[in-house]
């Protein structure tokens, strides 16, 4: 119950950053609803096509796709209050990145994947719908050098894993696994926000203009 009231928090919140990333490409309605749909269910959707796991979620639970189509109306109407409000969505939308990690683990397991695959498949669970937004909106993607993302979407799917393979032990329960993840993935993704902590980046701007400058000295 609990992890499926985040997700529908989790979706809605997204399909809405997803509507502003539209309206700022100056999109009409249908390319909001699509915008919207790709950011909130984008990843699910494409795990489940990894995966070969069917019916698609939203194909099973078509309520999801009417959640997020009129979550991405709806903004086009108060786009200003979410625009001032942009911290409050980022504390949802860090929700919404692990609850997406636990269900995209929770799929790999049900589906008696490896231990690799079961994270992996939370990770594109949790950021390939972002990447889709800033594809179609074309922008850079987000999540490939902002602050730590897909990093605590992995996190999260092997603390999930292992506390639903090894808690046992200990009398740790499938409710406990997801609150446990669900505290820790969120404190690490605010932190990460926070601090500005992110992976090392890897730039070959001087090289680049070392090589251009060689160039037209040559020419």
């Amino acid at each position: 119950m609990l992890l499926s009231t985040l997700y529908i928090v989790g979706i809605t919140a997204e399909a809405m950053t997803g509507a502003l990333a539209a309206g700022r490409r100056n999109m009409d309605w249908f390319g909001v609803m699509l915008v919207a749909s790709c950011t909130a269910i984008g990843g699910g959707t494409v795990r489940d096509i990894l995966l070969g796991h069917y019916p698609l979620g939203w194909v099973a639970n078509p309520h999801y796709l009417v959640i997020v189509c009129l979550a991405g109306i709806v903004t086009t109407w108060m786009a200003s209050w979410v625009a001032r409000n942009h911290k409050l969505f980022i504390w949802l939308d860090s929700l919404g990145l692990i609850a997406f990690s636990i269900i995209g683990c929770r799929v790999g397991m049900d589906m008696g994947l490896s231990p690799l695959i079961a994270v992996v498949s939370a990770v594109v669970t949790g950021v390939f719908g972002g990447l889709l937004r800033d594809l179609l909106c074309r922008r850079q993607p987000m999540v490939l050098h902002k602050e730590l993302y897909a990093s605590i979407a992995f996190f999260s799917g092997w603390m999930y894993w292992g506390l639903m393979t090894y808690g046992g032990q200990f009398g740790v329960n499938e409710n406990y696994a997801t609150l446990s993840t669900l505290i820790l993935g969120f404190t690490f993704r605010m932190c990460a926000v926070k601090f500005h902590w992110r992976l090392p980046v890897f730039s070959l701007a001087e090289e680049e203009k070392t090589e251009d400058n060689a160039e037209v000295k040559v020419s």
